[in-house]
């Protein structure tokens, strides 16, 4: 019995050897792993600063947000908001124009630090990147060609044919609020979706309530607006989620614009309105 009772001692300490050495391996790996996570910083700030410039990631046909003008020339309200930010970081402006369908992809890809694209504020995109505080409340809006009275309040829109830009929140309005219709035609680019329109191939157009104000006031007579909005949307600045800093020193640089009245004065050259009036 003495003899079993040995055994089983020698037993019971190897055990215990075991275990407390496998409990001081976990214990070392967990200090590492958070030691290494504790190690990563957030540089985003110190590149944007130390490159020289200040990459935004836009899809280039979206007025009077940004758009090409006769010339060439990438022009618009974000344009000239994302240049007055650059000038309060001390940096020059860089675009990338890229897909608004993949636009997402893109920034998480690091093809740019940051998207500046009439990007409306969602749950769903929330999952995925960082936002800035809402800096243009936008929402949806529906546009039909004048003297089109068969149109006159969302409840018309049953059985028509509307068109929209493949991948924005225009989209998901219209599917969202939209039941009755009879098809949602998707294009690249919201311009495709009123040259559709232009020639009857849709009956409407869902878009920002800036796109459709924009629109109107360079094309008089040709298309309108109904009253009802589809739905109410605010827009910001996309990040990545980690970029934190650059984030931050870009809203201060938004909040400073606003006071200071640029923002103001950036709307009505853009939308015809003071956005920013109290």
């Amino acid at each position: 019995m003495k003899k079993i009772g040995a055994i089983l001692l020698t037993i019971t300490m190897g055990l215990s050897l075991f275990v407390g050495c496998g409990e001081k391996k976990i214990d070392s790996e967990s200090t590492k792993n958070t030691s290494t996570t504790e190690s990563k910083t957030d540089n985003s700030l110190s590149r944007v600063k130390e490159s020289g410039k200040l990459v935004i990631g836009l899809d280039d046909a979206y007025p009077p947000m940004e758009f090409r003008d006769e010339k060439n020339n990438i022009v618009g309200f974000d344009i000239d908001l994302a240049n007055e930010i650059a000038k309060k970081l001390g940096v020059k402006l860089d675009i990338v124009t890229t897909e608004f369908n993949g636009i997402l992809l893109a920034l998480q890809s690091k093809k740019f630090d940051m998207i500046m694209s009439g990007l409306s504020i969602t749950d769903e995109r929330k999952k995925s990147i960082g936002f800035s505080e809402p800096y243009v409340m936008g929402g949806q809006v529906i546009a039909v060609k004048s003297g089109n009275d068969s149109i006159k309040t969302l409840a018309d829109l049953k059985g028509k044919t509307i068109g929209c830009q493949l991948g924005s929140t225009g989209q998901k309005a219209a599917e969202s609020n939209l039941k009755d219709i009879k098809e949602l035609k998707k294009y690249g680019k919201i311009t495709e979706a009123f040259s559709e329109l232009a020639i009857g191939r849709v009956d409407a157009v869902i878009m920002d309530a800036q796109v459709g104000g924009y629109y109107i006031s360079k094309k008089p007579g040709e298309f309108v607006v109904l009253d009802e909005m589809v739905s109410e949307e605010p827009m910001g600045i996309g990040y990545r989620k980690e970029d934190v800093e650059l984030k931050d020193e870009v809203q201060k640089a938004v909040n400073g614009l606003k006071e200071d009245g640029t923002l103001s004065k950036l709307s009505v050259k853009w939308f015809g309105y003071d956005a920013y009036k109290k």
